[in-house]
């Protein structure tokens, strides 16, 4: 297939003409879960445009119909699996709640002031799949998967839903999970026949928040699944051990010829490398470790606990956030197998290395980040999850969660902090809100699956 761009209008085009795009707007999730606040979580349209009087502010709030969804990732209804079909266009952001199991669908032919459009039931989900906590949207063509992180009780291993075109439920999308214990984030590799999914844990263990005595008892995931796509089940899954405890984002490359891919253990704090050797057999390897480090009053060395990870869309740099330590990070990884650290900033995090950042009082440190087509904005969010907020930042509940911009340079390597851009979610007017994963209107780098 050639190597065309997203759905519709403006979306139609080669990979290079979508990098040069200039973002004007920037989505992303907004919640009160766990804040006191007692109104619907929103998407939040953030103006991104520099050259705009309403710069680095939120321009609209689009309200769920329900309370207490929990907000968390999202996806669109098309992407450039689909650039075959000029009938499909990316207009409609699925929004699903990890607590309620709905999916609230958003239209955003206006961009700038998206409305809802429906909302798939979490009852009927549950009822028709026996499946709840939806996390990953992609799309698939014509039609949609989404992972889904427990059964209609909120026990492992939860499974895939899919969706046709219409939001309809079609059933489960796998036909074997094979032994797989817990469900998170998956990546698929058409041309190779392959997909890879991760491991969190049951939606019973993760909603009340984090306890480490549940680590030891195997409550939460250290395996990675590599999937017969076309079988839709899993081939073969790989163990990592006290190296690879919470595999969470998955990331491949954007090149649809390409078997190559990473992922981060979150608790471990490594990053692993995927491919598929010569023989077709599936490869990991270790090719980043984050030292932990002692600090006083935490029950154990402090892991960085890397929680969100993204490839730039011309497959040259790698970028991680480190939750607890509060710093991101940059590499080049023009070595797939020798990643070589090019940039790092500090925001939040729990070393007391940058507590204020543009004139505002960081709630948390970086978590969830979202990358520029052409690589030099990065988007980063503090906010993970409520309860596990609420346990390592309680400050965010009562000040909200912030969004800054760090300014990337694609030559050489290397990160600044933006110093004119700050969104303080702490201001909003019904209240403290938290704010997680972002996503561009005309497509990004964490949703496009290039075919």
């Amino acid at each position: 297939m050639a190597e065309n761009g997203c759905c519709g209008p403006g979306y139609a085009s080669p990979k290079e003409a979508m990098q040069a795009q200039r973002e004007t707007l920037l989505y992303t999730v907004a919640l009160y879960v766990g804040t006191g606040v007692e109104k619907p979580d929103y998407l939040a349209t953030v103006d991104v445009d520099p050259d705009s009087p309403t710069y680095s502010s939120v321009v609209a709030r689009t309200e769920m119909p329900q309370i207490g969804d929990e907000l968390h990732h999202s996806g669109w209804n098309a992407c450039s699996s689909c650039h075959d079909d000029s009938s499909k266009k990316r207009r409609y952001l699925l929004m699903p709640g990890v607590r309620t199991s709905n999916i609230n669908v958003i239209d955003t032919a206006d961009a700038t002031n998206p409305k809802l459009h429906t909302v798939v039931s979490g009852d009927e989900i549950r009822a028709k799949t026996n499946l709840s906590a939806p996390h990953t949207v992609h799309c698939l063509g014509s039609d949609i998967i989404i992972s889904m992180l427990g059964d209609a009780n909120g026990n492992a291993p939860g499974g895939f839903l899919h969706l046709d075109e219409n939001f309809d439920i079609v059933g489960r999308w796998e036909n074997e999970l094979n032994g797989m214990k817990y469900n998170y984030d998956f990546w698929y590799q058409p041309r190779h026949n392959m997909m890879v999914s991760s491991e969190w844990a049951a939606p019973n263990t993760f909603l009340p928040g984090f306890e480490l005595d549940d680590v030891a008892a195997g409550k939460y995931g250290q395996s990675v699944h590599f999937w017969d796509f076309k079988g839709k089940k899993v081939a073969k899954s790989v163990d990592l051990g006290a190296e690879g405890m919470i595999p969470l984002e998955v990331r491949g490359l954007h090149d649809p010829e390409s078997h190559h891919g990473y992922f981060a253990a979150t608790l471990s704090s490594n990053v692993f490398h995927w491919w598929k050797d010569d023989a077709g057999e599936p490869q990991l390897e270790k090719v980043i470790d984050i030292p932990t480090i002692d600090v006083a009053g935490f029950p154990v060395p402090m892991p960085s606990l890397i929680t969100d990870i993204l490839i730039s869309m011309d497959d040259r740099y790698i970028y991680f956030a480190n939750w607890l330590h509060g710093d991101l990070r940059q590499y080049d990884i023009t070595d797939r197998s020798n990643p070589k650290l090019t940039g790092q900033v500090w925001l939040g995090g729990m070393l007391g290395k940058a507590p204020e950042v543009n004139g505002v009082t960081v709630q948390g440190a970086p978590q969830m980040i979202q990358l520029s087509l052409d690589g030099k904005r990065l988007y980063v969010t503090t906010s993970l999850f409520s309860t596990w907020d609420n346990q390592f930042y309680p400050g965010m509940k009562d000040k909200g969660a912030q969004m800054f911009m760090i300014d990337c340079d694609t030559d050489k390597g290397g990160m600044s902090i933006n110093p004119d851009f700050v969104v303080d979610f702490g201001k909003e007017p019904n209240g403290p809100s938290r704010c997680h994963e972002m996503r561009y209107p005309g497509g990004d780098v964490t949703s496009d699956i290039w075919m």
